[in-house]
């Protein structure tokens, strides 16, 4: 078998698993050049928020498709010496809004990020305000100054649609 085959027969494969009725993906080009992957139309908000003691404007493309919420989060903070402390910021505020303990995670790595000890991809489980359980994936890098926080809210680590999202992130050279 040809390794175009493969490759195609390899994408089925992955379509299988992740596409269904009420997958609809398209790709979506966000502030800064980074694509992501959805499997519904995003909408998007911008708010100011305070990241490390400094005012950044948060742009949030989000929707929600079986069940779970697709959302990426993007920023620019401007100065190179703080996406570290950003990123960090970031885990540690998702985190504390699932009243959720934040685990070491594992190093990320997103086609044309900047390479970052603070790019990592999380697994949390945690309560809603209401106190239901909720289970969130979580992926941040960044590329030079812009900041990216990738989520999927209710989805179990090893969904296929999860796996699509997370792995179809990328910032084109």
């Amino acid at each position: 078998m040809s390794s175009g085959a493969r490759r195609w027969l390899a994408g089925l494969a992955l379509c299988a698993g992740a596409c269904t009725p009420a997958l609809n993906w398209r790709e979506v080009r966000l502030d800064g050049g980074a694509l992501a992957l959805f499997p519904c139309k995003p909408e998007h908000q911008t708010r100011t928020l305070t990241l490390v003691g400094q005012p950044v404007a948060l742009t949030l493309h989000a929707c929600e498709a079986t069940g779970l919420r697709f959302a990426v989060a993007q920023a620019d903070v401007q100065d190179p010496a703080r996406v570290e402390a950003v990123l960090a910021a970031l885990a540690a505020a998702q985190a504390r809004n699932l009243q959720a303990p934040l685990p070491p995670g594992d190093a990320a790595q997103v086609p044309g990020m900047t390479p970052n000890p603070q790019a990592r991809r999380y697994a949390l489980s945690g309560r809603r305000p209401d106190g239901a359980a909720v289970q969130a994936q979580l992926l941040l890098f960044a590329r030079g100054t812009q900041v990216l926080q990738a989520t999927v809210l209710e989805g179990a680590p090893d969904t296929p649609a999860v796996h699509t999202f997370m792995d179809a992130l990328r910032v084109p050279g």
